[in-house]
Formats: C-alpha cells, structure tokens, sequence
C-alpha cells in the first residue's frame, strides 16, 4: 500500500494519487502524519464492494438455514422495533 502525504496532493493533485496506485491497488493519504484516507481505482472498490454483498448474503443464508428468522406483517415487525427500544 502507497502512502500519499496531503501536500502532495496539494501539490500535485490527482497526479500524485495516479502514482501512488500505479504499484499498489489501495494509498493511504496522510495528514500531519496521521494516517485518514484510503483511495483506490473504481475496479478495486466494486470488487471489494462485490466481496462485502457475497458475505453478507452468505450470513443471511447460513441464519436462514439455522432458523435464526422471523416471518411477521411490516406492522408486527414495526411493533417488535417499537418494543426493544
């Protein structure tokens, strides 16, 4: 992973973004020295993005095979939210 300083990319803009992800599919922009962005290529988010769905649908259907569901009305569901609140 590419580490970008955020006067580099005052100083260079998107440029500066291009370089970091020329060898490294994610760089780190840092300010003051403190690590607070990441940036990557559209392909590489929408990958990662894919990634996140597929185990989240993964987790409902391993919840669904367990029994961990419930099958109510959208009044009977409001009502259950309304209630552990």
């Amino acid at each position: 992973m590419s580490d970008i300083s955020a006067n580099d990319l005052k100083v260079r803009g998107v440029a500066s973004i291009e370089a970091g992800l020329a060898d490294a599919s994610e760089a780190i922009i840092s300010v003051r020295g403190h690590k607070r962005f990441v940036v990557m290529d559209v392909a590489h988010y929408e990958y990662l993005r894919e990634c996140e769905l597929e185990a989240a649908l993964s987790q409902s259907r391993a919840d669904m095979n367990a029994g961990r569901f419930v099958i109510e009305t959208p009044e009977e569901h409001l009502a259950r939210l309304e209630r552990s609140v």
